[in-house]
This record gives structure tokens, sequence and C-alpha cells, in this order.
């Protein structure tokens, strides 16, 4: 059993290669200097872990995903590591033992990233080796990121485009009377205000789990005097905030009148209906 990390050395940093998460602890106890570089670990990337890991004020962290888990509890410390400012990335449990540091280094294939993460370039499908050296020398950082992820993924011989962005608050002036929009929030009466100054030609949500009084649908219907087509996507199909996955994954759960004249009904996949709300 090594407690102790084995470190690699580059031009633009250290990498710190644990077998656990638990290790980092022991380290930093006895270590001079234990801030900066990334460190890998072969644990889950929990919230639990999130935390032993920070002890060593990392610059960057990257651990397994361990199948996600429950309530995502295997990448959750993602989450906890973007609200403090540190990219982090997980890497698929299948292609890297567990309690093995040096096999996730070596033959870990990125899962899941965080924002911090993705503003640096990092993405599903890199190895571990080269993801480490990425987040240390930036090599891969676009020019510009945009936190709203905001992505055409088709556009129509009329000109209108299908455009996921994770929020309606961050449709643009071009979206109005133009673009079908595949958000990721609720399509509760907050976000009424939104739709109307908005206008986007048509939309898809989530429906927030449908909630009390199915107040996570009451916008579809509360728009309809304003002529906007809207649909929801089941919160079980597609992951809120993450406008993608609601066309990519959403099955549609709710339709108001406009959009089932359009051809919208409860069981389509969100990108059929895209196609139908976009004619």
């Amino acid at each position: 059993m090594a407690i102790l990390p084995h470190i690699h050395h580059t031009p633009a940093g250290r990498v710190l290669v644990f077998d656990s998460a638990t290790y980092v602890g022991a380290y930093v106890a006895h270590a001079p200097d234990t801030s900066g570089g990334v460190v890998v670990n072969a644990s889950y990337s929990g919230v639990l872990c999130a935390r032993m890991v920070m002890r060593a004020r990392p610059e960057a962290a990257i651990g397994l995903d361990c199948a996600i888990g429950k309530d995502g509890a295997g990448i959750a410390g993602l989450w906890y590591y973007e609200a403090l400012g540190v990219p982090a990335a997980a890497a698929d449990v299948m292609t890297a033992e567990m309690g093995n540091g040096a096999d996730l280094y070596d033959h870990g294939i990125i899962s899941r990233v965080n924002d911090a993460a993705q503003a640096l370039g990092i993405e599903p499908g890199m190895n571990v080796r080269d993801a480490a050296r990425c987040m240390l020398t930036g090599e891969r950082k676009p020019a510009t990121f945009d936190p709203a992820r905001r992505l055409v993924v088709h556009t129509a011989d009329s000109g209108r485009s299908v455009v996921c962005t994770d929020s309606i608050a961050y449709a643009l002036p071009e979206d109005r009377e133009r673009n079908v929009l595949c958000t990721a929030g609720h399509t509760g009466r907050s976000v009424v205000g939104y739709f109307r100054d908005f206008r986007p030609w048509a939309f898809i949500c989530s429906d927030g789990g449908g909630g009390k009084n199915d107040s996570g649908l009451s916008a579809l219907e509360a728009v309809e005097p304003d002529g906007i087509a809207g649909a929801s996507v089941s919160a079980l199909t597609a992951r809120m905030g993450d406008g993608r996955s609601t066309y990519f994954d959403g099955v549609i759960s709710a339709a108001n009148r406009i959009a089932r004249g359009k051809g919208v009904r409860v069981g389509q996949s969100a990108r059929e209906a895209a196609l139908l709300l976009l004619a």
C-alpha cells in the first residue's frame, strides 16, 4: 500500500498520483509544500473525496466516476470543486482500476468534466495523462468559453434553427421569432416573463419533475395567448441545467395546445419534437 503519491514533474507543474483520496491528508501532514499541481486519485469523485483532495490545495483534480451511482454520488464532487473554482474531471471506472492511481493515470479515459475543466478544453474521451497535462498548461483552452454552452444542432431551409442552451435566460436577440430553444430549466411561472420578452419561435424545457399542482408545467398554458409553442421533457430523462441533454436525451412529457397542433406528442423524443416545432 503506497500512501505517498507518485509525483510526475512537468515544465508546467506537477501531477500527484494517489491510490486513494484518503491518502492526501497524510501527505499534506508530512510534506513541506503541497499546494498546486493536479491531484489524480483512484477514488470516486464524490463530495467526501473532494474535501479530502482539497486539503492539498490543487490547481485541478481527477478521480473516478464509479458508474455515477445513486443520486450522482460518484461525480458529485465535480460541482464541489467548481464552487471553489477548481477544474475537475472523472474517469470512466471501466477504464481504470479503483485504488490504483498509476493505472488511472496511464489508462483512464475521462467521462465527466465540470465547467471549470471545460473552460480549459478538457473533454470526455481524453486520456487522464493528457487531461492532467492540459489542466496545467492550458494548451487546449479555447479563445472564448460560453458558460451557457450554446449549440446550434439543426438549421432549416427557412433559416430557423434548433438551439440548445442551458437556460431560457441565456436566449439572444437573434432567437426572437426565429429559433426553437431547447433549454434545461423548469417550465414554471417564473419563466413566463422570459418567454414573453425573448419570444422564441418555440421552446422545449424540463418539467422539473412536475411539482406540486403541476407547477413545473404551468408556463406551457400561460404562453398560449402569446402564440408561443412549447413543450417539456421529463426530468427523469434529461439532466436539468444541461440544454444539450434536453435535446439529445429528453422525452416529451407535456406540450401546450400550439405545440400539439404542430404534431408534438407525449412520449416523443425531444429531437423529433424540435423538428416539428421548427416548421
